[in-house]
Parts: C-alpha cells; structure tokens; sequence
C-alpha cells in the first residue's frame, strides 16, 4: 500500500490498517539490488530510483518502519507486527465474553 490509495484505506478504516514502510539500508545498496537483478535497463532503474526517494519522504506517515538489511530478518519483522497487531485487544472478537465467563468461573471456586 503506497501513496495516495493507501492513504484513502488507511482514512477509509483507520482501526482496519496497519502501515509498514520497507526501507532499503541505503540508496546504494538499493540501486545495487536492482542492478543486481539484470533485468531493467539503466534509464528504468534510475526512474525507479527516483521514485524510491519520493515514497522515502513519506516515511512517517507509516506505523511501522523496517530497513530491509537482511531478506530473513526483515521477514520475522513484518510478521512479528502482523502477530502484534492481530493481539490488540481491541481486533480480538468475543474476548470480552471470554475473559467475563472466566472470571465468572474463577470467582465461584
């Protein structure tokens, strides 16, 4: 989710979605990255380039920012976020009638 249509779901259901910006460690490890591919011409990965940096400055309008050194660990980032936020109280449907029966149970022994 990027730009314009990420900021329309993010204000269309605002308590719905979770942002996650992924960063590269730095422009020159990204350029070479998509050097590295071999698959786009010099004039794609410079306007690829370009449009990095303008997405970059939008960073704080994200929830969560990862810098993507290493492809592993930036996985387990993103899906230790998706646990977290799937373990708001508030996203966890029929908790409150769980928790009172508990209660209720707890205090008759």
């Amino acid at each position: 989710m990027t730009g314009r249509g990420g900021r329309l779901i993010k204000a269309a259901l605002p308590q719905d979605t979770v942002k996650i910006f992924i960063l590269p460690p730095s422009a020159a490890e990204l350029e070479a990255r998509l050097k590295g591919r071999g698959q786009d011409s010099a004039a794609v990965i410079a306007a690829r380039m370009a449009k990095a940096g303008a997405e970059a400055s939008h960073w704080d309008e994200y929830d969560y920012i990862i810098v993507n050194r290493d492809l592993e660990t930036a996985c387990r980032e993103v899906l230790s976020i998706v646990t977290a936020e799937r373990l708001r109280r508030a996203r966890l449907a029929g908790v409150s009638g769980f928790v009172a029966d508990l209660v209720a149970k707890a205090q008759r022994v």
